[in-house]
């Protein structure tokens, strides 16, 4: 089924997400829409960073207890996965070197034991195929089959595996993340719907600190991903701002000549205001004020500054032309909110027009000229 309307994913998803959690409650199931922009794993992350893995583990699912305890997160897992079995075969080197046992040897027979171990090739015209010899499949997946392996002896032999090295089976974790050579748990989530990752961060964050305070030295946990990548964005962006309005100063006092800096100041105090309708605009479509969300600003408050230097020179304009200040003021303001509005409307039928070409009585392959 591939909806075409907003109701019919949201129903999808939504049955979707009921079928997995009815029939599959075993599994870990997840449904997202596709992402617009660099696609984020999850949107609430925290990584715990540490040099000893033990460690490292522990404070990880004390943070996952958190989060799993928070009614906002879904789906609270680490990208370790589950833990694994793994054969594990430890020799005793002392003991293999007065049998007369190699490494060499308990490698090549664990091999043939169980995966195969080469012995030749065959050619088949231009292809050398290898020769494998191993145990037959049902002994290949028994522990015993190990258990009793005869490895060969400079002494007596043949001596039992088991003799010179200890087998176990032993789980550990099904993927290990490193950073900076240090071992690295991301536990993450996802959200409830009608709530915003930045809210759901700022609950569990400040519930972490009495397990940041017990760490030992060298062992941290901090916020992740989507949140970390905003917050160094934003850093980068306010440390160049103190040049950025200097420049902005600067380039105003060329336009609205030298000798006016009441003018200047006039012009630049414009552009704030647009923080109104901004701020009003994201509370309304509960949306974070995210780094996309700066960025729209700074070329929000761009646009009015420069439509107020276009507005100042149309009065002034006016003026000299013998007409009343306050006549030229209001004149002049109904002219470019004319303009502003037509290019805004413009630019909104363009982008209906371009995401729906036969609603513009435009042919479907139209939207390769957009």
């Amino acid at each position: 089924m591939l909806p075409k309307e907003i109701k019919q994913r949201e129903g999808l998803q939504k049955r979707i997400e009921r079928l997995l959690a009815s029939q599959f409650d075993k599994v870990r199931g997840r449904v997202k829409l596709l992402p617009n922009g660099p696609p984020v794993s999850y949107p609430v992350r925290f990584r715990v960073v540490g040099p000893d893995i033990g460690t490292v583990r522990r404070a990880a699912n004390e943070v996952k207890a958190i989060m799993l305890a928070n009614p906002n997160t879904v789906g609270v897992n680490d990208n370790w996965n589950e833990q694994v079995k793994v054969l594990k075969l430890e020799v005793d080197q002392d003991k293999a070197r007065t049998l007369g046992v190699s490494n060499q040897s308990i490698a090549r027979v664990t091999q043939t034991v169980l995966t195969g171990a080469p012995i030749g090739q065959f050619r088949d015209n231009i292809y050398l195929i290898d020769i494998v010899m191993r145990t037959r499949e049902q002994e290949r997946n028994m522990l015993s089959a190990m258990q009793q392996a005869q490895v060969p002896s400079a002494v007596d032999g043949v001596v039992p595996l088991t003799q010179v090295a200890r087998i176990e089976l032993v789980s550990e974790p099904g993927i290990i993340w490193r950073e900076n050579r240090d071992y690295g748990i991301t536990v993450q989530s996802d959200v409830a719907p009608n709530i915003q990752r930045p809210t759901v961060t700022a609950q569990i964050d400040p519930l972490l600190e009495p397990i940041r305070k017990k760490l030992p030295f060298g062992y941290q946990i901090r916020v992740a991903w989507a949140q970390e990548e905003s917050t160094n964005a934003g850093a980068s962006i306010a440390a160049q701002m103190p040049l950025t309005i200097f420049l902005i100063l600067t380039l105003l006092m060329l336009q609205l000549q030298l000798h006016s800096f009441s003018r200047t100041v006039m012009v630049f105090l414009t552009g704030p205001l647009g923080l109104i309708g901004a701020a009003a605009t994201l509370l309304l479509l509960h949306a974070p004020m995210g780094f996309v969300a700066q960025l729209g600003i700074t070329a929000l408050i761009g646009m009015i500054i420069r439509n107020s230097v276009i507005l100042v020179d149309q009065i002034e304009q006016d003026i000299a032309s013998g007409h009343d200040p306050w006549r030229a003021i209001v004149e002049s303001a109904v002219r470019r909110c004319r303009s502003i509005l037509l290019t805004a409307a413009a630019a909104r039928k363009w982008m209906h027009c371009a995401a729906n070409p036969p609603a513009c009585g435009l042919p479907k392959s139209a939207n390769r000229g957009f």
